[in-house]
C-alpha cells in the first residue's frame, strides 16, 4: 500500500471499520451503500415501445395529457414517457418530474413493520395495545340515527396485523385530521401519533377481524407503532432505512421547491374530451411543502419514476436494491408482504401492499391519481405506471393492458422462471 496515500487510506479503513460494525444479520446501513443504482440510472425511453403506441391516440386527443410506463422482464425492460406533465406548458413528461403516488405510500409502511418482524421486535399479531395503550379498549358503532348512535365494546383484540390489511374496522380518514384543512385530506393537519390517538377514541366500524374497510387510519396506526418501537418519528426511520440506503433521494412527504417547478400536474378525464387541468384535490392540496403538510404512512409520499422503480425492484429481487443494498431477507418479502395476511375469505392483501393468497404472483399497489406498479418476486417481472388523474372514465387502459401482455408473452423460458428458487425451498 506505500503507492496509495496516506489520507485516501485512512478514509478508506474509517470507512471499512464503519461497515465492519454493523451486525451481519442487519441490512447494511446507508453509510455504507456508497454504490449508485445502475438499472434506475441508466433508464431512458425506448423507441417503438407497445405502451407509447398503444396509448398514441388518447395521448394525441389530449384525454390522456401524460403517462410513464416501465415494463420489466429480467433483463429486458420497456420504458415509456408519453405526453406532457403540463400540457399548457408544453413540457414532456420525464422520469425524473415528481409526483403524488398517494396510496402507493401503505407499501412502504409495511416494509418498515416488516424490517422490525425480521429483527424480532415485533409479531403482527400483537395487540395494538401493548405499544399504543389507548387502543386497549375500542367500541364499535352498532347503528345510528340521526339522534342516537349505539355502541358496544369491541370483542376481539385489535392487533398490527389488522391495521395493515385493512381489517381493523377503522374509517378511511379520522374527521379531525383534515380540521385545520380546508377539505382536510391525508396531507392536512396532524402528525401520526396523534391521529392515532384520536382513531382510538372514536368508535370503530367493525369487530376487528371479521370484515374489510379500507383505511389510511389503520396504516397511520401502525406506523405510530413502528414509531413507538424505534423510538423516533416513523418517517425518519423510513429514511435510514428504506430511502436513504435504495438511494431514493427524490422521495419525500413535502416536495422541494425545485421538484414543484416540474412536478407531474394533475388534471380531471372527461369522456371524449381533452382532459381539463385541476388545480388541487381536497386530499392533497397547495401548497404541497408548507406547515399544514404531516407525513401520512396511509398516503402522501412524494416521488419520481426513476426513484419508485428502485423500492420496487427491492420487492422484486427479494429485498436487494439494484444497488446492492439489502432491506430484507427473500423470505421476509415472500411470507409476509407477497402473501396475504388476511383470512381467506376476506380477500389477499399483505402489509399495505396487494398480495397473492401464496406468494407466487404479482403483488404491489395503486395510488388515487392512478398510479400503480405491480411486481413478480417468481418471475422478475415488473409493470410502473404513472399518471396523475382524477375521475374516469380511461379508455385507454384495455390497449395499454394488452400492450403489456404482448411484452411479458415475449418472455424466454429463463432457468428458475417456472418456480420459486430463493431460500424457501
Amino acid at each position: 500500500m506505500k503507492n496509495i496515500p496516506s489520507f485516501l487510506l485512512a478514509s478508506a479503513l474509517a470507512i471499512l471499520a464503519g461497515c465492519a460494525s454493523v451486525p451481519q444479520s442487519a441490512p447494511q446501513p446507508a453509510l455504507c451503500a456508497t454504490a449508485s443504482d445502475p438499472f434506475a440510472s441508466s433508464l431512458a425511453p425506448t423507441p417503438g415501445a407497445r405502451v407509447e403506441k398503444a396509448l398514441a391516440p388518447w395521448i394525441e386527443s389530449g384525454e390522456l395529457p401524460g403517462a410513464i410506463s416501465i415494463l420489466c422482464d429480467g433483463d429486458r425492460t420497456e420504458v415509456t414517457c408519453a405526453g406532457f406533465s403540463d400540457v399548457a406548458a408544453g413540457r414532456p413528461i420525464t422520469l425524473d418530474d415528481a409526483f403524488m403516488q398517494c396510496s402507493q405510500t401503505k407499501g412502504f409502511c409495511g416494509v418498515t413493520a416488516a424490517i422490525l418482524v425480521e429483527e424480532g421486535k415485533l409479531s403482527l399479531d400483537d395487540p395494538v395495545s401493548k405499544y399504543l395503550p389507548e387502543f386497549k379498549t375500542l367500541w364499535v358503532k352498532v347503528s345510528e340515527t340521526n339522534d342516537t348512535r349505539t355502541l358496544q365494546k369491541a370483542q376481539n383484540e385489535l392487533t398490527v396485523r389488522m391495521c395493515l390489511n385493512h381489517t381493523g374496522g377503522f374509517p378511511f380518514e379520522v374527521p379531525a385530521k383534515g380540521a385545520n384543512v380546508p377539505g382536510g385530506g391525508w396531507s392536512g393537519g396532524m402528525p401520526i401519533r396523534s391521529a392515532a390517538v384520536t382513531a382510538a377514541t372514536s368508535p370503530i366500524l367493525f369487530e376487528p377481524g371479521t370484515a374489510v374497510r379500507y383505511s389510511n387510519t389503520g396504516i397511520d396506526i401502525a406506523a405510530a407503532v413502528v414509531q413507538t418501537i424505534v423510538g423516533k418519528p416513523w418517517e425518519d426511520f423510513l429514511q435510514e432505512r428504506v430511502l436513504d440506503p435504495l438511494g431514493m433521494t427524490e422521495t419525500r412527504f413535502k416536495p422541494t421547491d425545485e421538484q414543484l417547478v416540474s412536478h407531474i400536474e394533475l388534471y380531471d378525464v372527461h369522456e371524449n374530451a381533452p382532459a381539463t387541468f385541476k388545480l388541487q384535490n381536497g386530499n392533497e392540496q397547495r401548497p404541497y411543502n408548507d406547515s399544514h403538510v404531516f407525513p401520512s404512512a396511509g398516503a402522501g409520499l412524494w416521488t419520481t419514476a426513476r426513484d419508485q422503480v428502485k423500492f420496487y425492484r427491492m420487492l422484486m429481487n427479494g429485498g436487494i436494491g439494484d444497488n446492492g443494498v439489502r432491506i430484507l431477507k427473500e423470505e421476509t418479502v415472500h411470507d409476509i408482504l407477497a402473501t396475504s395476511s388476511r383470512p381467506a375469505s376476506l380477500g389477499n392483501y399483505s402489509l399495505g401492499l396487494n398480495a397473492t393468497a401464496d406468494g407466487n404472483g404479482w403483488f404491489g399497489h395503486g395510488g388515487a391519481w392512478g398510479t400503480n406498479c405491480q411486481v413478480d418476486m417468481v418471475k422478475k417481472r415488473l409493470k410502473l405506471w404513472v399518471v396523475q388523474l382524477n375521475g374516469s372514465p380511461r379508455p385507454w387502459d384495455k390497449a395499454k393492458a394488452a400492450a403489456e401482455d404482448a411484452f411479458f408473452a415475449e418472455a424466454l423460458d429463463r432457468e428458475g422462471e417456472k418456480a420459486y428458487t430463493g431460500r424457501m425451498e
